[in-house]
Formats: structure tokens, C-alpha cells, sequence
């Protein structure tokens, strides 16, 4: 039409585009607090986290002699697999529970992968899809799943971002050997209970 103004936007300003040339897509994250009250934590849930964190806590400190144990995959791929594994390791707690803390291990991030699935959260369908938003729900509730079974769990925080979404639920927080010298992850740690 003759005389219409035309909407000026960042892609119509920009011939050819400067930024964002290398991504395909933005979608917005769910904000932590909506996730957080989409999949709440239960009284006795909450509990039985902060019991975990305290029994690991006294161990590591030598008030109690038992030994921690992080056993479980590398990263978790197939929550239901997962869930799997935890009732393994919940029928076999008890038989150990006065020697050893076994806390499971549940990974949702590849941090030496440079090509190829990044982990649960970034692609959760394993088909370049990245619905972050979907995966950081099957992570807080496959968190939320292996702690309502008893068995207190352990992550690596390589995301910055993520321990907003999931560290409620987490009685061990990993911070990598190649990210132990950066100064973001160092003041996250500070910053995790």
C-alpha cells in the first residue's frame, strides 16, 4: 500500500544481519520460580534434602567415619532408566548404610562434549531439538523422583544457569576439574547451599 509505514525492526534495519548469525532459533527460558511451582518439593522431601546435605557435610568434616559414595552413569540419558538404577541402589542401601553414604549420581550436562548431544537438559529427545524448557522439567522432576525414593543425589553445575532451576534437590554440587579455575563457577559455589 502506497504510503503504509513499514515496522522497523533489528532484521529489517540490518542488511544482512550482524548479530546472531550463528543461531537459528530464541526461545525463552521458563523462569525458575514458574518451574519451581509447576514441580514443588514436598515437606518431607525438603527434609529428607537437608538430612542428606548434613550427613555428607558431617562426613566430609570427620565428625562421622562412613565413606561417601557418588556411584551412578556418566549423564542420564533415559530418565526411566535412571529411575530404574535408583531402586536398585535404594534396595541395596540398607545393606551398607551404616558404612557408606551412597549419594547418586544423576548428570544432565556433557561438559567435554564440543559436537554431538550436550546432555538431558539442553536436548532431552537426543534429536537436535534443544527444548531446554522440557528438559529442565525432566530433570527437576527425575531429581524430585530419586529423592522421594530416599536416595539423596549429585550433579555437576557446568551451566551457570541451571542450579536456579534444580539445586534445591541436589544433597552434592560438582563443579568440574576444567571448571574449577573459572572465576563464574568459583562465585556460583560461593553461592549454593
Amino acid at each position: 500500500v502506497h504510503g503504509a509505514k513499514k515496522k522497523l525492526t533489528m532484521a529489517t534495519c540490518l542488511s544482512p544481519p550482524l548479530s546472531n548469525v550463528r543461531i537459528k532459533v530464541i526461545r525463552p527460558l521458563i523462569p525458575p520460580a514458574c518451574l519451581e511451582e509447576e514441580i514443588p518439593v514436598a515437606d518431607e522431601v525438603a527434609t529428607f534434602i537437608d538430612h542428606s546435605r548434613q550427613a555428607l557435610s558431617a562426613i566430609i568434616q570427620g565428625k562421622d567415619d562412613r565413606l561417601v559414595v557418588v556411584v551412578g552413569p556418566c549423564s542420564v540419558h533415559d530418565p526411566a532408566a535412571a529411575i530404574e538404577y535408583a531402586k536398585k541402589l535404594r534396595e541395596f542401601k540398607p545393606e551398607v548404610e551404616k558404612e557408606l553414604l551412597i549419594v547418586m549420581r544423576v548428570y544432565f550436562e556433557k561438559p567435554r562434549t564440543t559436537v554431538g548431544w550436550k546432555g538431558l537438559i539442553n536436548d532431552p529427545f537426543l534429536d537436535g531439538s534443544f527444548n531446554i524448557n522440557k528438559g529442565l522439567r525432566i530433570a527437576r522432576e527425575l531429581l524430585l523422583d530419586v529423592n522421594t525414593l530416599g536416595l539423596p543425589v549429585a550433579t555437576e553445575f557446568l551451566d551457570t544457569i541451571i542450579p536456579q532451576y534444580i539445586a534445591d534437590l541436589v544433597t552434592w554440587g560438582a563443579i568440574g576439574a576444567r571448571t574449577t579455575e573459572s572465576q563464574i563457577h568459583r562465585e556460583l559455589v560461593s553461592g549454593l547451599s
